[in-house]
């Protein structure tokens, strides 16, 4: 027997129902990136419960660990865009100097600087970032950030520098861990963000090539 001919009302909703849902996810994950970004920058991470953020992104406490489980995963999706675009920023104004160390710190001035909005809240990204969950997908999108950061310090010791990709590569390591170590050690909200690059360029001035 033939089967009846679909209704369109029947085939629109069909078509266009998984196109819906995941406008809606979108919708609940910009309203969570929203609240919790602004409780963050308004209180700090340590200060604000989920409980809240869920309350002013209007949705239930279960459906906010749907999209991040712990606070430090929701500060990892509010913040990881931002360092997304300090690092794009660094990238530009890398380009614009041939010296070295110049160069690697024109690219890493601008995470510093991002890293300071909020000297706690900077600081508990960092910690997420190393010791956070690897499997949890806003924990997996600020390590890719860190090895693209990585990557761009090797690209200029090779352009610039002369190195080749192994001897670049592990110098860029370096250069990740001297920018971490300096980023979390500067505690007071007073140090500016010349100050902790000064810091930075002292130390790199002892190990990249000249």
């Amino acid at each position: 027997m033939d089967r009846p001919p679909r209704r369109p009302d029947v085939e629109r909703a069909v078509t266009q129902a998984p196109g819906r849902r995941e406008r809606n996810r979108q919708d609940k994950l910009d309203r969570i990136t929203a609240a919790a970004g602004e409780l963050f920058a308004e209180h700090g991470v340590d200060d604000v419960t989920t409980q809240q953020i869920a309350e002013r992104a209007d949705i239930g406490a279960g459906t906010l660990f749907l999209y991040a489980k712990t606070k430090g995963e929701l500060l990892l999706l509010v913040q990881n865009a931002k360092y997304d675009e300090a690092l794009a920023q660094g990238r530009r104004a890398a380009e614009a100097t041939d010296d070295v160390l110049d160069a690697v710190l024109a690219l890493v001035t601008p995470i510093v600087a991002c890293n300071r909005v909020q000297v706690s809240n900077g600081r508990t990204y960092l910690r997420e970032m190393a010791f956070g969950d690897p499997g949890e997908p806003h924990h997996a999108r600020a390590l890719a950030i860190s090895g693209q950061t990585e990557q761009s310090v090797a690209g200029i010791l090779i352009d610039r520098g002369g190195l080749d990709d192994a001897r670049a590569a592990t110098l860029a390591h370096v250069v990740s861990a001297v920018v971490f170590v300096s980023m979390v050690s500067a505690v007071d909200p007073e140090t500016t963000v010349t100050s902790v690059v000064e810091s930075i360029r002292a130390q790199l001035e002892a190990v990249l090539p000249r």
